[in-house]
């Protein structure tokens, strides 16, 4: 079986490498590089804070799906409270419809 050789070889290394930084230094000015490369990390920072941003949205709305899916499946019950005071109430009208069936 013949190996597979990739198009492009890893990271540069060695020769390779100070071509690359001649070729830079004579595109952009040896005073230019690092204000060049410290742009480029602020903004792989923007992009990072960015992206972890969306991811934290992405998370908080699907907890609020699987809560609001969690709600509308439990089965509506009526506090018990308010049982226990119609039940009282109730309880009250008739014995006053019993008091006044008595008197009469």
């Amino acid at each position: 079986m013949a190996s597979m050789i990739p198009l492009f070889g890893g990271l540069p290394v060695g020769p390779e490498l100070l071509i690359i930084l001649l070729v830079l230094v004579l595109l952009f000015g040896a005073n230019k590089i690092p204000k060049l490369a410290r742009s480029t990390g602020q903004a792989m920072g923007e992009f990072k804070k960015g992206r972890e941003e969306v991811e934290e949205e992405l998370k908080q709305m699907s907890e609020t799906k699987d809560d609001e899916t969690a709600a509308s499946t439990e089965p509506d019950e009526e506090p018990l409270v308010e049982d226990a005071e119609t039940e009282t109430e109730t309880e009250t009208e008739t014995e006053t419809a019993g008091t006044a069936e008595k008197s009469t």
